[in-house]
């Protein structure tokens, strides 16, 4: 019996989270910021990943919230931890853009969730990770390249263009001009005035 009633106060617990998750998502909508974040919160605090993120992009924007950075990347972390991928990539950015202290630790951790996010089909930690990659410190062009690869793949101009470039210029790849010009004709199509300057030159 015991068991059973633990059971069901953690159904309880998850079915409440959810529901105030999208009260929340339904208060955004409206424009009622503060509901939202207060429904957010609620959720947040019994370790609900969604509404964790949520919180966390109501203190980047200042939606319902004052702004705040580091809270931001408090509930962040938290959703990264349990495997949100758009969490993991956002506080893979935080790390990577705003905390100077311990680099090599931020780095490889910030690294580590990139690669999760990439991984769940993030297109935009696939680009970051790529750029990443092949303007480190010791560039890693083979793997920025295959990271590009996918982000291009899931529809982003600016990757297919740098993709462009790793053909031309033979970065991780063999040089290859043709295929440079397929990737720029594909990314100018969709609008990316740099592969439309590239296919010119």
């Amino acid at each position: 019996l015991e068991e059973a009633a633990f059971q069901l106060q953690q159904i309880f617990r998850i079915d409440i989270s959810i529901a105030l998750n999208i009260l929340g998502i339904e208060s955004m909508r409206a424009g009622h910021y503060g509901i939202a974040y207060t429904c957010f919160k609620l959720a947040a605090d019994r370790g609900y990943s969604k509404a964790q993120f949520n919180v966390g992009l109501c203190y980047e924007h200042g939606r319902g919230t004052e702004k705040d950075l580091e809270k931001a990347a408090f509930y962040y972390y938290h959703a990264a931890s349990s495997c949100h991928p758009m969490a993991q990539y956002r506080y893979a950015r935080y790390l990577l853009c705003h905390r100077p202290e311990n680099e090599w630790d931020r780095h490889q951790k910030a690294v580590t969730f990139l690669e999760q996010a990439a991984m769940a089909g993030i297109t935009e930690a696939q680009a970051y990770l790529g750029v990443l990659y092949m303007r480190g410190l010791q560039p890693k062009e083979k793997r920025g390249l295959k990271y590009l690869l996918l982000a291009a793949k899931n529809g982003d101009a600016q990757s297919r263009y740098h993709v462009g470039v790793c053909y031309e210029k033979g970065l991780g790849v063999q040089q290859n001009l043709a295929e440079a010009m397929r990737h720029y004709r594909q990314s100018a199509a969709a609008g990316n005035r740099k592969s439309q300057e590239r296919l010119r030159v």
